[in-house]
């Protein structure tokens, strides 16, 4: 993996690392929201909550695009696909090694 791609790694999993992301993310995945709506679901100041959105934007698991005066946010499917993927590699490590102790159980001695 190159520089560039850990950065972006670790860019997406930080912003993925906290439950009010992961929600926001859920909301404009399944369809375009405006900030001022979303900070609307939560316990928290809008500017809390744009600073989500400008986490998740950076990471590029959101897009936004103005609308009058809103702003407009919507989820990156290739983004959640990419992270989808980085977590793949993982599990193929995993299994790989799973694999080897299958078998070396199964070897007769």
């Amino acid at each position: 993996m190159t520089d560039a791609e850990e950065k972006r790694a670790d860019a997406l999993f930080h912003a993925l690392a906290d439950s009010t992301r992961r929600d926001i993310l859920r909301r404009v995945l399944a369809g375009e929201h405006s900030v001022s709506a979303l900070a609307r679901s939560y316990d928290m100041s809008f500017a809390a909550v744009q600073k989500h959105v400008a986490v998740l934007e950076r990471a590029g698991l959101v897009s936004k695009r103005r609308s009058g005066r809103e702003s407009l946010a919507s989820g990156e499917v290739e983004a959640v696909r990419s992270v989808a993927s980085l977590l793949g590699e993982f599990e193929s490590v995993w299994r790989g090694r799973i694999s080897q102790i299958d078998d070396l159980l199964a070897t007769p001695e």
